[in-house]
């Protein structure tokens, strides 16, 4: 991945999110990479979709290539045209985006929904959740599931986490 840009605070730059948000927080990219879920993979494609300016585009499209999320690669030889294609880092990023769409959608009446997200062989729309994969738990609790410092954490993360309250034991 490119390096972290100046904005990030020095204790931050261990934090996950943190540095994702550093790769994927900003407006255009999230927009690419819809357009790219959507099967979108050529410049004129996400350029007309997104009403996006070509240096704005091309600035986007090149970090996202440098932080291994899309694959430039030719796909006309006279003249040399690309296309950027989802690499696996890339694809593992759909539930987010998934996610921070039904996030809007909660918020809006089913009649003012511009794009939902169904089961492609019923065609009947689904309700996206984040679930822990073992219990298959809704991780949106907060009292439930809290953040800790991993194993690879700095002092100052542990002691961000040693610091935190305790969960009362009837909310446990």
């Amino acid at each position: 991945m490119v390096a972290l840009a100046s904005r990030i605070r020095l204790e931050d730059r261990e934090c996950p999110l943190s540095t994702t948000v550093e790769h994927v927080g900003e407006w255009w990219t999230l927009l690419i990479l819809h357009d790219a879920f959507d099967g979108y993979t050529r410049f004129d494609q996400f350029q007309e979709s997104l009403g996006i300016s070509s240096s704005m585009l091309t600035t986007r499209l090149k970090t996202l290539v440098a932080d291994g999320l899309l694959e430039r690669r030719p796909y006309q030889t006279s003249p040399v045209r690309h296309e950027y294609v989802l690499t696996e880092l890339g694809r593992s990023l759909r539930p987010v985006i998934v996610a921070l769409a039904a996030w809007g959608n909660a918020r809006l009446r089913p009649t003012e929904r511009s794009m939902i997200l169904v089961d492609a062989r019923s065609g009947e729309e689904v309700e996206p959740v984040v679930v822990d994969a073992k219990t298959g738990r809704r991780l949106d609790d907060s009292t439930a599931y809290v953040f800790a410092a991993g194993p690879a954490a700095s002092d100052a993360m542990r002691s961000r986490y040693a610091a935190r309250p305790a969960v009362p034991a009837e909310e446990a």
